[in-house]
């Protein structure tokens, strides 16, 4: 379990394809000195197991399936990637509820200033969008943000400046795949009220 509260922005060292399927990532961040084989790490959002630390570095297996389904399939060295460690009982909470199980990926439809702020706004696949509402939360790349408006075809998010100092944002451009993972909340509710 995550808050979806970023922690600092890794460096990609390595993309290693598996010999069967899949691959090897490496990432280096001083958050990842104390990280220790079996820890679960969120990646842009996505939950994974640490399963090399040396240092400030540590690798993880990505599945075949975690590749087709998420934005780490285009990750290269020299890529930047959100990280957060998963959430202790001791931990203040912050942000909101997030596995780490990503959804589906969406589509940076713009991203940069506009007048004094900045504005990402996000392009997302039907299913996905009908857990998005005005003022809910979603987790974009394992930030939680909120939900500032609603657009054809997708959402609208205001950025302050602290998540642009401590995310990946800051290298990211219109047409660059997102991982999106909705509102838990929304997801059990629709499943109890029978419509899933």
């Amino acid at each position: 379990m995550f808050t979806g509260l970023v922690q600092g922005a890794a460096k990609v060292l390595a993309v290693t394809s598996r010999e069967k399927d899949g691959a090897r990532l490496t990432l280096s961040h001083p958050l990842l000195a104390s990280a220790k084989p079996g820890d679960s790490i969120a990646s842009n959002g996505c939950c994974l197991t640490v399963v090399d630390p040396k240092g400030h570095e540590a690798s993880f297996d990505l599945l075949a399936e975690t590749l087709k389904l998420t934005n780490l399939g285009d990750l290269h060295p020299g890529s930047s990637v959100n990280i957060e460690p998963s959430l202790l009982p001791t931990d203040r909470m912050g942000g909101h509820f997030v596995t780490g199980h990503v959804d589906t990926c969406g589509t940076i439809l713009f991203f940069g200033q506009d007048g004094a702020d900045w504005r990402l706004d996000i392009t997302a696949p039907e299913a996905f969008l009908r857990y998005v509402v005005r003022k809910g939360c979603v987790a974009i790349d394992g930030m939680s943000l909120t939900v500032a408006d609603l657009i054809p075809g997708g959402f609208r998010i205001w950025i302050i400046p602290h998540t642009l100092e401590v995310t990946n944002l800051s290298s990211r451009k219109a047409g660059d795949r997102v991982n999106l993972e909705s509102d838990l909340l929304a997801k059990y509710a629709e499943k109890l009220l029978g419509k899933a």
